[in-house]
């Protein structure tokens, strides 16, 4: 998905300066940085849509949502950086623009006037499920080629999202 976007872009490649010396392999680098470019997507995805959410969540339980959203959106905030420098530590290019970011996001953006507040949690939960999804996919990507430094990132992106899931889940029992 990276070379089509790539190729729209004036069919340029990624240009000998940008690529940053490593000792795993060119498969390697191409396969984990794709899945992580596609992470990063679904992140930035992700991210929006928690902030959306926040910003518009309403009801009885205002204050308590508005807060849990405003800590998940952080959270999620902070994975965005160290996914994009880990695809450059490959020697790879990453995301450059919001156009870059709907043509690999897998997780729908809620263009909804109004969402009720357990449909917004339930969603962000399965949201956060379809990433873990993602990132253990990217992670066996890494064990195949030995990139033991993603894969350990993404084990903590994992347990952290585990625990959004978890927070989402207990918020809407018995809603």
């Amino acid at each position: 998905m990276n070379e089509q976007f790539d190729k729209q872009q004036n069919q340029q490649k990624p240009s000998d300066d940008l690529k940053t010396p490593t000792d795993l392999g060119k498969k390697a680098r191409k396969d984990v940085a794709e899945g992580l470019n596609a992470l990063l997507a679904d992140t930035f995805a992700l991210y929006v849509k928690c902030k959306n959410f926040h910003w518009h969540v309403s009801g009885p339980h205002f204050r308590s949502h508005h807060l849990l959203l405003d800590e998940q959106a952080a959270a999620i905030y902070a994975m965005l950086d160290p996914i994009a420098e880990r695809v450059r530590k490959l020697g790879g290019t990453t995301i450059r623009s919001i156009k870059h970011i709907s043509q690999l996001q897998r997780i729908q953006d809620n263009d909804k006037e109004f969402v009720d507040a357990t449909a917004m949690l339930e969603e962000l939960r399965n949201d956060n499920q379809s990433l873990v999804k993602s990132m253990r996919d990217v992670h066996a990507v890494c064990d195949e080629d030995n990139d033991i430094a993603t894969a350990s990132l993404l084990e903590n992106w994992i347990d952290e999202a585990e625990e959004r899931i978890w927070f989402l889940f207990e918020s809407t029992r018995g809603a």
